[in-house]
């Protein structure tokens, strides 16, 4: 199992939620962060923002089902044509075990 964790642009989630449960991947927690990337912020006249909003998705899948979650984050979370700064990062973690609470069965 992965834990995959995508950071993407607040505009850009509902149509990455929607293109998820499409292919297949209904499970996915959501939640607001804030922070910068290699960017370092951004400067609007005098003003850094260094705490940009964003998305943090999160989905446990099987490891066969990688590549399949990572083209579907990608191509509706990517801004433009070639993507702009601040499209967002994908973050892929091995998960040791994984258990529902409701039922104690384990896995997925």
């Amino acid at each position: 199992m992965l834990l995959i964790r995508a950071i993407i642009r607040p505009e850009r989630t509902n149509i990455v939620l929607s293109e998820l449960l499409a292919a297949g991947f209904p499970a996915v927690t959501k939640m607001d962060v804030y922070g910068r990337g290699k960017q370092k912020g951004i400067v609007i006249g005098d003003v850094q923002y260094n705490e940009i909003p964003k998305e943090m998705l999160l989905l446990v899948v099987k490891d066969e089902d990688k590549d399949d979650v990572v083209k579907v984050i990608m191509r509706n979370a990517r801004t433009g044509e070639k993507g702009n700064f601040g499209d967002g990062r994908i973050f892929i973690s091995a998960v040791l075990d994984a258990y529902t609470i409701s039922t104690a069965k384990q896995g997925l």
